[in-house]
Parts: structure tokens; sequence; C-alpha cells
């Protein structure tokens, strides 16, 4: 698969271009860890929400792919998503299986919930009848943002640039 690798301008574009899609009024941001951190707290800061959260969920091994049971290492408590509207925030939809998994389970307490990624690849979702409700680009590429530590050995093998102070 043909990968394309953002420099952190790039993430800076892709947030400019979400940011006014947002509609007001969200009593809480939900990121997925470890790729919605860094996007849910770019995005929470420019909506100003105080109130953010965090999810962390794993799909365990399976032969199907489309039937693996997910395990949450982390949620926030019922009281917490219950009659709220809850911007939950990834990196990339690719199968939709995570970020559906946690809006679904937040809508099964009680909560409304938009979704919303930098990047969304809808040939590869599982879910045909359903995207992220926001979405900066469409992608079908493997995109590798800044933050990911492993960006390829070509890139890790690059001399360091001393910082002048």
């Amino acid at each position: 698969m043909e990968r394309e690798y953002l420099a952190w301008q790039d993430v800076d574009a892709l947030i400019d271009h979400l940011i006014p899609q947002f509609k007001r009024g969200y009593d809480a941001l939900l990121m997925i860890t470890r790729g919605g951190i860094i996007p849910g707290g770019l995005i929470a800061e420019a909506l100003s929400l105080q109130v953010v959260l965090t999810a962390a969920v794993d799909f365990l091994p399976s032969s199907e792919q489309k039937l693996a049971w997910p395990t949450f290492w982390q949620f926030p408590a019922d009281s917490q998503l219950r009659h709220k509207t809850i911007l939950v925030v990834d990196d990339i939809w690719d199968s939709g299986r995570t970020i559906m998994t946690v809006k679904g389970r937040t809508e099964a307490v009680g909560g409304v919930v938009e979704t919303a990624v930098l990047h969304y690849k809808p040939g590869q979702s599982f879910f045909a009848r359903e995207g992220p409700n926001y979405y900066a680009a469409i992608t079908h590429k493997w995109i590798v943002y800044p933050w990911e530590i492993d960006r390829g050995r070509d890139l890790m093998m690059r001399p360091l640039v001393p910082v002048l102070s």
C-alpha cells in the first residue's frame, strides 16, 4: 500500500479544515487512544472544550477480522456520557471498527455521538452505510502521522540536526 508521510503543517491544515464543520454545544470530547490523542487535543483546544475523555480499545486477534471482540482497556464512566453530546475523535477511519465500537458503547448508555477523523477510507470501511460525521480528507493510502514514532527505516536513519538555543 502506498504510504503518505505527513508533516505537522499537514496536520494543522487538516484540523483547520475540520474546525468549521463542527456544530457547537458538545458536552465532552472523547479521544480514542493512541491515534486520536493529538487531533483530539487540538480540536478540544480550538472548540474550548473543558471535558476531554479517553477510550482505549483493542481487538484481540481473530481468524476472521470482522468477528474480533473488543477489549476496553480504558473507557469513561457511564455517568460521564449519559445524556451528553459527545464528539468522538480518532486519527483515521480505516475499517471503522474502533470508532464505531466507541460510538456504540457511548450510545448504549444514553450519549448522543458525533464522530470526527482526519482521514476517511471509505473503500476499507466495514460499515457500508455509515461513515464519520466529519472528516478532513478521503484517502486510500497508508497515512503516517508526524507523532508516530516508527515512521520507517529511511526516516529514522537521517542524521539529527542540532537545535540552537
